[in-house]
């Protein structure tokens, strides 16, 4: 998803240097964008930056290019932004702020909603916890690649916000197939169906996004339910941490951990249709 947003920046005349472990990637970012320079270490490429954003994988994966002494951190100035874009532990944005803090850094939790679609299009949603004079300070920027973008609260907020939006949308995938699955049992003209009912109480983005390529047993697209474990896996141990009961969650959860375990690791998250019809 960075790959995208990154170049909205650059779209949008930003100054943007880029940083990426495979080197690559970065490669082809500045071919694509020739304004872009290509960073060698995330220290470089956060020298002499106002805002520096981060996106990778998950908890480890934030500390290795942000902490250390090639990390994102060792080249930030005294009064930085760090904006951490990855769907990451609400402990690991405490973290990440009390560190920068030392250097008078200051940091955002930012994770994001919409997808690979969202990315390109520009149109992401994005959940943010900090302190109100940074936000304010990015929110424009942050604009150049996103539809809304909200300050939910404190430092860790943000993160937590997208744990209630994983959350929702597994509890909801595995309703729609269900409903789905059901319909095309009893031999219902599901293209109608889906047409008819989109329209009322029942409709949601998952409905008139993926209930078509349920259908028809599409999946090679959208939000790989790796990605989806793993982030319903932060949310589990959320909910552990604080005492709140996730029945539907756990369920679902393991339900995906069946399908990856059968080949449907990169399958979009609306996969879970195909454990219903045995065809996983």
């Amino acid at each position: 998803m960075g790959y995208p947003m990154a170049g909205h920046l650059v779209d949008a005349g930003h100054d943007v240097a880029v940083f990426n472990r495979t080197g690559e990637v970065a490669d082809r970012f500045v071919e694509q964008f020739p304004l872009a320079r290509k960073a060698e270490t995330a220290a470089d490429a956060a020298t002499d930056a106002d805002v520096v954003f981060t996106i990778v994988g998950n908890d480890d994966s934030v500390r290795a290019v942000v902490l250390g002494p090639s990390g994102a951190l060792a080249g930030m100035a005294d009064g930085t932004i760090l904006v951490d874009h990855t769907t990451a532990s609400a402990e690991l944005a405490l973290e990440l702020g009390a560190v920068a803090a030392e250097q008078s850094i200051s940091v955002i939790d930012a994770p994001v909603s919409g997808g690979q679609s969202g990315a390109e299009n520009g149109g992401l949603t994005v959940m943010c916890g900090g302190d109100e004079q940074p936000f304010v300070a990015v929110e424009p920027i942050m604009q150049a690649y996103s539809g809304t973008r909200t300050l939910i609260g404190p430092l860790g907020s943000g993160q937590r916000t997208k744990m209630i939006n994983q959350t929702a949308i597994a509890g909801l995938l595995q309703g729609l197939s269900e409903g789905i699955n059901l319909g095309m049992a009893a031999g219902l003209d599901m293209e109608k169906v889906l047409a008819t009912i989109s329209n009322g109480a029942a409709g949601s983005w998952q409905m008139s996004n993926r209930g078509h390529t349920m259908v028809a047993d599409e999946f090679d697209f959208g939000f790989a339910i790796e990605w989806m474990i793993k982030d319903l896996d932060i949310a589990l141990e959320e909910a552990e941490r604080i005492g709140v009961p996730m029945p539907v969650t756990e369920l679902v959860t393991g339900y995906y951990k069946e399908l990856a375990a059968t080949g449907e690791a990169r399958s979009d998250s609306s996969v879970l249709i195909r454990r219903l019809r045995g065809t996983s």
